[in-house]
This record gives C-alpha cells, sequence and structure tokens, in this order.
C-alpha cells in the first residue's frame, strides 16, 4: 500500500478507529499487527527477512548489558551487525559485485563465468536494518537500555509509518514513546493532518507532475541538447525532494496522529550555502546516522587533517552505495565527498572577517554561494538519475554547448511546466526557511492558513497525479 492511494486510506480509517479506544498494551499489539501486515501486502516472504533482523537485534542488545566480558560484548556487537550487513550486501548487492567483478576479469582477460541470481530487492530493507543496528550499536554504548519485551522492540522496527522509506529513527527516541502511555490529543490529530496534506501536496502536485516531465527529457535518444539537459536536472533537483520529503512528512504526519513524535527527515535543502549544510537539511536522518556509526568511529575530524579527508570521502562513498547498486551511485557519493573535502580546505576563507562589513556585501556573498552551492547539488542529482556514467557526461557536455534559440524554443513547454510544478514548493520552502520553522503556515493566522489550505487543495484536485505513483526511494 502507498500512502498517496485510496487504499491506504481505507486501511488507516479502519486501523485509526480501533486504535483510539483501545488502551495502550492493545494499541501496541494493534500498531505491531498492522505495521506486519502492511509490510506483508508487499510480500509476505520478506517478512522473514524482518523476522530475522528484529530477532538477532533484539537478542544481542538483550545479552550485551548482561555479559561481563568487554570480549563478548563485542563479539555480540560484531556479529549483529555483520549478519545485518551480510543480509543487506547480499540482496541488495549481489548482482552489482558478482557483474562488475565480470567486468573486471574480462578485461585481464580471464573467461570466467561467476554466479548470476536474479533476486528480488525486499523494500524498505536499507531502512529497517539501519534502524534496527541503532540498537544494538547504542546498548553497546551504554546510550539506550535494552528493551525488556520483544514485542515492543519488533514494533520499533516494523512501525509502518517508517519501514519502507524512513526516517532512519534511533531506539533512544522511539522505544520510550512505544513504552510508555502515548498523548493522543486533538492538537496532535490536527497537527498530523496537516503534515499529512503537506505531503501529499508535495507527492502529487509537485513529484509527480515533475517526474514525468524529466523522464521524458532523460528517456529521450540522443543529442542532447543543452536547455532540455537543464531542464531535466532543474526538473529531477525539485522532484527528488518533494517525493522523498513528501514520504517523510506523510510518515510524520501518521505517527503524530498516533501520539508519537518523530525527527524532521528534511529541512531546507536547496535554501543554504555549503555542502555541509546541505547534508544537516537534507535526509538528515541518514546524514547523522553516517556521522555518528560511520564518520566519528573511523575518527571523525580528530586525527589530522589528512584523515579528515579520508574520513569524509569513505563515509560519502558508503552513504552513495548505501542509495543503490550502481557506479552512479558511488561516483555521486564521490562527489558530494570531494564537496565536503573541498569546503574544509577553504572553511577559513569563507570567514565572515575576511569579507566586508556592508550588509550588501553580505548579502551578496550569501546570494553567489547559495546558487554556487544548489547548482552544485543539482548537478550531483544528474549523476543520480542517469543510468550510466557515459549518459551523465554526455548531459553535461550539452549544458556547456548545445544552445541555441531554435532548441530553447523548442522546450519552452517544459520549461513552463518546471516552473509551474516548482514555484509553488519554493514560496512555502521560502516562508518556512525565514521563519526557520517548517510548522510556519500551521501557526500562521486563521485567514491566511484558510487561503494557503485551499489553493493546495485545488492544485491537487486539477493537477495531482491521481493512482497512487511510486515513491523514488522505495527502490533503495
Amino acid at each position: 500500500m502507498l500512502f498517496n492511494t485510496l487504499t491506504f486510506a481505507e486501511f488507516f480509517l479502519v486501523f485509526y478507529c480501533l486504535y483510539l479506544i483501545l488502551n495502550h498494551k492493545w494499541q501496541n499489539w494493534l500498531l505491531l499487527g498492522a505495521s506486519y501486515l502492511f509490510y506483508g501486502l508487499w510480500d509476505w516472504r520478506f517478512l522473514s527477512l524482518l523476522l530475522i533482523t528484529t530477532t538477532l537485534d533484539y537478542c544481542c542488545g538483550h545479552l550485551i548489558p548482561r555479559v561481563r566480558g568487554v570480549t563478548q560484548k563485542k563479539l555480540l556487537l560484531a556479529l549483529s551487525i555483520a549478519v545485518n550487513l551480510t543480509i543487506l550486501g547480499f540482496f541488495k548487492y549481489f548482482h552489482f559485485f558478482t557483474e562488475s567483478m565480470q567486468v573486471f576479469l574480462s578485461a585481464c582477460g580471464l573467461a570466467v563465468s561467476l554466479p548470476s541470481l536474479q533476486l528480488v530487492l525486499p523494500v524498505g530493507i536499507s531502512f529497517y536494518t539501519f534502524k534496527s543496528m541503532t540498537y544494538t550499536i547504542d546498548t553497546y554504548r551504554g546510550r539506550v537500555m535494552s528493551s525488556a519485551s520483544f514485542f515492543e522492540y519488533a514494533l520499533f522496527v516494523a512501525f509502518f509509518p517508517q519501514i519502507l522509506a524512513g526516517p532512519i529513527e534511533r531506539a533512544s527516541n522511539m522505544l520510550p514513546q512505544i513504552i510508555k502511555h502515548r498523548n493522543i490529543s486533538i492538537e496532535n490529530f490536527f497537527l498530523g493532518c496537516y503534515q499529512l496534506f503537506w505531503g501529499l501536496f508535495l507527492k502529487m502536485f509537485a513529484a509527480d507532475n515533475l517526474a514525468r516531465l524529466a523522464d521524458g527529457i532523460f528517456a529521450a535518444p540522443q543529442p542532447y541538447t543543452g536547455p532540455g539537459s537543464l531542464i531535466a536536472t532543474y526538473a529531477f533537483t525539485v522532484q527528488i525532494f518533494c517525493d522523498f520529503a513528501g514520504y517523510s512528512f506523510m510518515s510524520q504526519g501518521l505517527a503524530s496522529c498516533m501520539g508519537f513524535t518523530t525527527m524532521d527527515n528534511f529541512r531546507f535543502p536547496y535554501f543554504v550555502t555549503n555542502p555541509q549544510d546541505f547534508w544537516r537539511n537534507w535526509h538528515i536522518s541518514l546524514s547523522t546516522w553516517l556521522r555518528d556509526y560511520l564518520y566519528i568511529p573511523l575518527g571523525g575530524n580528530k586525527k589530522g587533517e589528512r584523515r579528515t579527508y579520508i574520513n569524509l570521502m569513505v563515509t560519502m562513498l558508503l552513504g552513495g552505495l548505501w542509495h543503490g547498486a550502481a557506479w552512479t551511485f558511488v561516483l555521486w557519493g564521490a562527489y558530494h565527498g570531494m564537496l565536503l573535502c573541498i569546503q574544509r580546505f577553504f572553511r577559513t576563507s569563507n570567514d565572515q572577517k575576511r569579507f566586508p562589513k556592508g550588509i550588501m556585501a553580505q548579502s551578496f556573498g550569501k546570494t553567489i554561494s547559495w546558487f554556487a552551492c544548489l547548482n552544485a547539488v543539482s548537478l550531483g542529482w544528474l549523476v543520480f538519475r542517469v543510468p550510466t556514467i557515459k549518459q551523465a557526461l554526455d548531459m553535461m557536455q550539452a549544458i556547456c554547448t548545445t544552445w541555441s534559440y531554435e532548441i530553447i524554443w523548442k522546450y519552452r513547454g517544459q520549461g513552463f511546466g518546471l516552473l509551474m510544478f516548482s514555484t509553488p514548493v519554493l514560496i512555502m520552502q521560502l516562508i518556512q526557511y525565514r521563519k526557520n520553522d517548517l510548522l510556519a503556515v500551521y501557526k500562521a493566522n486563521t485567514l491566511l492558513k484558510a487561503c494557503i489550505y485551499v489553493l493546495m487543495f485545488y492544485m491537487l484536485i486539477l493537477w495531482g497525479v491521481q493512482g497512487g505513483e511510486e515513491f523514488i526511494y522505495f527502490r533503495f
């Protein structure tokens, strides 16, 4: 079931009516059953993998504080990490690595036939695996108490608003809310409805329409043109934000209706002025996961400048590979690692003391930095989107060389579509950014809020894509 379908609306309505009349204990049982039903409807066979991950990490997390020796604790932690990553690697990367090895051996003149399996990627496996691993790691670090109940932990892992595409919530935040009584208030319900509505608008009005525009250009035969390639790049830049942020806001809204408080996964990623701030605002649950469980354990920035650059590159390379089994994702991760390294290298030259004190000079500098950062990120999205590195290079070359008045006129319709479906989102994001509050519209005065809601509703009715288009991150 997809959040943007009537089937899910019916499912959630029946579930929520039951949820409201049950006490805390039976709410958890209902949530666990609904979560397994929700996930099993995608493919019931993959429930076994979910249960293996849940059981393994619960047992390891339960035993870690109870064994005495440090060696035994490390072995339990290593067991949890090794099994989780083996399952994830087998289903997600087996074909990628065997195919890459086959190409490498052929290039070396070795005709070796490696086994090939047509594996189906279990939906949500990247998200719930990382989510479950936080429990074992944080238990080992002493940052979270081991859960007394297997069923409460199972609910944490399988919680249906988050299981398919996150956020990658921490056990330290979710488990206490599962264990304790939750406050289901009318205010939480209205907040959840707003988050659901905003997420649906991002997905159905902006992302799905921009997807049709971008896909048509990306799939078009060569030769590529500058205007077409640039429009496709910007369209996908807005599309992927609206698609993934839309899912995250809907997830957050569903949780709010049930009395849960979950983390923000997106803030204002396209209003920042440097790559580091981009990752502080984009897919926050993954970027903080990579920081806390990979970058810092590698040494972070505490072991000298050269080691810091290596740690940044390794973290972002693995972050790129997390997104998918393709060299384009590896290149995308390396590209963002390079941007972070460049920013760190030139960080002293960006010190405010080096710029003139005037307001206009500071504003101009920030504008230039914002424009450069936005286009650097968009260039990365081009690599992320295309199936091959060659296509990315061809489209980049076209952006730099293939321009004429006739070509620009040819793409006038796509350019108008890009503006039409991007502008409302950018205006809303600008309002939120100026207030530094994702709920700025929700907190606005009644008249303004009513006007915005009505306008968004009619835009959804008139131009929203019906039928339940899949979310991009379901593929990862």
